[in-house]
């Protein structure tokens, strides 16, 4: 079985990690494939990175996905989840979906965290779609951005610890998840110094990628989710152009 994971962030070192966690984890089986996005923001930090973003989504499925058995949406925020899931003909999955899954399991309450101060209300906003709403103690950020923790990922380990304690202590979450693509393997770094669960969303986003592969959901014939009629459009990539008109 083959798995797409597709990062917007046009930074292929940070496809490169993600990659790397994903084969470090997947069973024999399956082959773990990666796409970075053709054009957009170097790392997602804003609305208007994530909106665009979506469209790169979009862009790199039509171009990468041909005959994948399933695809993981590997951004946190998941930008062009919905959309993705509506013109893929395979399973589809979203690191922050994932791991507030996840993280709510038992009836836990849990607490994201970030880099990037902006991703505070976007953030709030997912959980809601997701209808977690009430499992959310709280949304801690950071100063510097996803992209900028990747750069050099041990300066912010002491940061991100005494984060995660405070959204312990003073927040009430249960579990903590350590949330984008850019801090892939951190938690590995620094668990043992937090008193609740902390997550890795790329880990937990490809454990459960590899359960959907297993047991793939059927593609809806109608609704929100069905193959959508084809369209004519305008100045899209070709890949993406084909995939639209053919649907």
């Amino acid at each position: 079985m083959r798995l797409l994971a597709i990062n917007p962030n046009t930074t292929a070192e940070v496809t490169n990690r993600v990659v790397a966690v994903g084969r470090a984890l997947a069973p024999p089986d399956v082959t773990i494939l990666g796409a970075t996005g053709r054009f957009g923001a170097r790392y997602i930090s804003s609305r208007s990175a994530s909106a665009i973003a979506g469209h790169a989504t979009l862009d790199a499925f039509a171009e990468h996905g041909e005959g994948v058995d399933g695809v993981l949406l590997a951004c946190f925020g998941d930008p062009g989840l919905h959309a993705l899931r509506e013109i893929a003909n395979c399973p589809v999955l979203g690191l922050a979906e994932a791991s507030c899954l996840a993280a709510a399991e038992g009836g836990r309450r849990f607490s994201i965290l970030t880099g990037g101060e902006r991703w505070g209300p976007i953030l709030q906003e997912f959980v809601s779609t997701l209808g977690l709403s009430a499992s959310l103690a709280s949304i801690r950020t950071v100063a510097p951005t996803g992209g900028e923790i990747a750069a050099n990922p041990a300066a912010a380990y002491d940061l991100l610890t005494e984060t995660a304690i405070s959204a312990a202590r003073e927040d009430g979450a249960e579990a903590v998840i350590l949330g984008g693509a850019g801090l892939a393997g951190i938690a590995a770094q620094i668990r043992d110094r937090v008193p609740v669960p902390l997550l890795c969303s790329v880990e937990t986003g490809f454990k459960r990628a590899f359960a959907m592969l297993e047991n793939p959901p059927v593609k809806p014939v109608s609704g929100d989710f069905a193959l959508p009629a084809p369209v004519e459009t305008i100045g899209l990539s070709p890949a993406l152009t084909a995939r639209l008109e053919r649907n």
